[in-house]
């Protein structure tokens, strides 16, 4: 792509060479399992009998054995707002089918939990590892080996990076991800937060606070803030798993139920069936992942896929590490903003223009990779479009607006809300962090202060119940990492280190947990490696050690002699609370064999 930013180059052709023997040898083994005519024509007649028996009127196509059967990989409940639009859509999708002359077979479900409902409770302990049970479930609904091609049904925080890090273990089927869209605007982001922060001081009541989240999360589809979820939505786009225009449609409208009907359409005509075959293995490579980073910093996206991205390049055979991350960050400019990065939701960011406006502007800039393959076709400017409903049966594509509808939400690239992508790396004697400063104010960036230490987020309440947090402070909760307790998010600081700095005191959190994307305006070093569990730097902490947050030089600093803190010994604290109860004891294997933060968190091949 002859205007591509040479940083953004720079940093593809890293990733391509120390990559080169894992992708070569992931490349091999999809070209291998790729076969000329149906699969399901390799079964056994008995094999293929049990395959099609209760298939009705599919069972002559399905028998036939000529034409295309896609899988649906479905991630449906009806607990969780954003799973449960997907009840309906394997029946679009089979009847879709039925009109190009293939078929569809619901060929598993996978396990779907909010982050939102666990968040505090023993549950968030399984959050990050339910990814890898994910891609599990997904390898044996696909195990039948029936399919030409899949469609994945799946939303939320670690149910999309789980699909995709299971469909590339398939990698010569050819994959679309099908979104449910997020719920309409409810109430107003910087209203919920008023009200979770005089909660956090004893100022509302549960019940206010409880009509307030109800007001907020009210309906179908997913949360509106630009948290995990909806990154994961920005996210398949920019990598080119979406038909384009499709993220951020709500559920259960006609422009929704069409573009889940042409999925399934145009995954019939990409199988190798046709003449236009489209498998993920080679859609998901270098250059979609830069993509996919690049999409992450432009819009302020969730913390959660520094570990995610990189858990599912490693199952692509593509080596990602931090300082690819860092390196685009530097050139990157942040478009967006969206809670809580800013006051406005996903409807209004997509309202305002959206993954449209915000692609065309990046690859005019030379800082989208342009000349990748996607499931719509060779080429990202496909996706410079937005879609709308001609007809009942008939979606068309009008170009991009040229204008963001809406400056305080989307901004062109020679405007805009700060020239990057606001995600740092850090590096010291505690080890290596990330920290995302896009919300954070500039003063702020750079926090030193006495250290207070716990082993868990409720201790850190307790001791801002009893006054004890009401200084400047680093706030350090260590033993949170995926071998400790599965790394889970640590969402119940925000409002209390939020109201803290409002009080006028430097503060900032250390931490080898997660925050996800709704870490805020409070600098947070995240994703500690090596956690404290595993021998980890951070174990040596003692309340009142200094420590030095800094954002600007990219350091995470104590403030300890250096023969004293050679000569202290690691803390450690009982897990066993952590490991039992709520079903954590079957996720033992999972905790024992974690990659570290910076490796992705996962069991799945870590890169070496």
């Amino acid at each position: 792509m002859s205007n591509l930013h040479p940083v953004i180059a720079q940093v593809t052709q890293r990733i391509r060479e120390r990559s080169h023997d894992r992708r070569a040898a992931y490349l091999a083994r999809i070209d291998a399992a790729y076969g000329r005519g149906p699969h399901r024509a390799t079964l056994s007649c008995g094999n293929l009998a049990h395959g099609f028996a209760a298939c009705g009127s599919d069972k002559d196509a399905l028998r036939g054995g000529v034409s295309p059967n896609l899988a649906i990989v479905n991630a449906y409940n009806d607990m969780l707002s954003a799973h449960q639009p997907l009840e309906r859509f394997p029946f679009l999708i089979k009847n879709a089918a039925r009109g190009v002359g293939a078929t569809a077979q619901v060929a598993g479900g996978v396990p779907a939990m909010c982050d939102g409902v666990t968040q505090g409770r023993a549950g968030m302990e399984l959050s990050l590892f339910s990814r890898e049970v994910i891609a599990l479930s997904t390898a044996v609904s696909l195990s039948h080996d029936m399919f030409d091609a899949a469609l994945y049904l799946g939303v939320c925080d670690k149910i999309v990076p789980g699909l995709l890090i299971g469909a590339l273990s398939f990698g010569h089927l050819p994959a679309i991800f099908v979104p449910a869209g997020p719920m309409t605007s409810g109430l107003p982001n910087d209203e919920k937060s008023r009200v979770r922060q005089r909660y956090a001081v004893g100022e509302a009541t549960r019940e206010e606070l409880l009509e307030a989240e109800a007001q907020s999360y009210h309906g179908p589809g997913t949360c509106t803030f630009y948290g995990t979820a909806n990154s994961n939505q920005m996210l398949m786009e920019l990598m080119g798993l979406h038909l384009p225009g499709s993220s951020f449609i709500n559920p259960d409208n006609p422009l929704r139920d069409a573009l889940t009907a042409e999925a399934a359409r145009r995954a019939a005509q990409i199988t190798a069936l046709g003449e236009d075959y489209r498998p993920v293995g080679r859609i998901i490579d270098e250059r979609a992942i830069v993509n996919g980073v690049v999409g992450l910093h432009a819009t302020g996206g969730s913390t959660n896929h520094l570990l995610h991205l990189i858990a599912i390049a490693a199952a692509a055979g593509i080596e990602l590490r931090l300082e690819d991350f860092d390196a685009l960050s530097s050139v990157v400019p942040l478009l967006a903003r969206v809670y809580p990065n800013g006051s406005a939701d996903v409807n209004h960011f997509h309202a305002a223009g959206g993954l449209a406006f915000m692609i065309g502007e990046l690859l005019d800039a030379g800082l989208l990779h342009g000349d990748v393959e996607t499931i719509a076709g060779p080429g990202l400017a496909r996706y410079r479009v937005e879609a709308r409903l001609a007809s009942e049966q008939r979606i068309e594509y009008v170009p991009a607006t040229e204008r963001s509808g809406d400056p305080t939400v989307l901004r062109p690239v020679a405007e805009p809300f700060r020239p990057d992508g606001g995600l740092r790396v850090l590096h010291g004697p505690l080890g290596t962090a990330a920290i995302k400063v896009s919300a954070v104010p500039e003063d702020r960036w750079v926090v030193e202060a006495p250290a207070r230490v716990f082993s868990d987020q409720s201790q850190v309440k307790g001791a801002f119940d009893r006054g004890e947090l009401d200084r400047d402070v680093v706030v350090v909760v260590r033993f949170q990492g995926p071998h400790a307790n599965g790394m889970p998010e640590l969402h119940q600081l925000t409002p209390t280190l939020s109201v803290l700095q409002k009080r006028g005191h430097r503060v900032a959190l250390v931490t080898d947990g997660r925050m996800s994307g709704a870490s805020g305006q409070v600098p947070a070093a995240i994703h500690i490696s090596p956690e404290a569990a595993v021998g980890g730097s951070l174990a040596k902490v003692r309340d009142g050690d200094v420590i030095r947050v800094d954002a600007v030089a990219g350091t995470l600093q104590v403030d300890v002699p250096a023969d004293e803190w050679d000569s202290r010994e690691n803390a450690t604290t009982d897990l066993t609370s952590s490991h039992f109860g709520m079903g954590r004891e079957l996720f033992a294997v999972f905790r024992n064999a974690a990659a570290p933060a910076h490796l992705g968190g996962g069991i799945f091949n870590p890169p070496a």
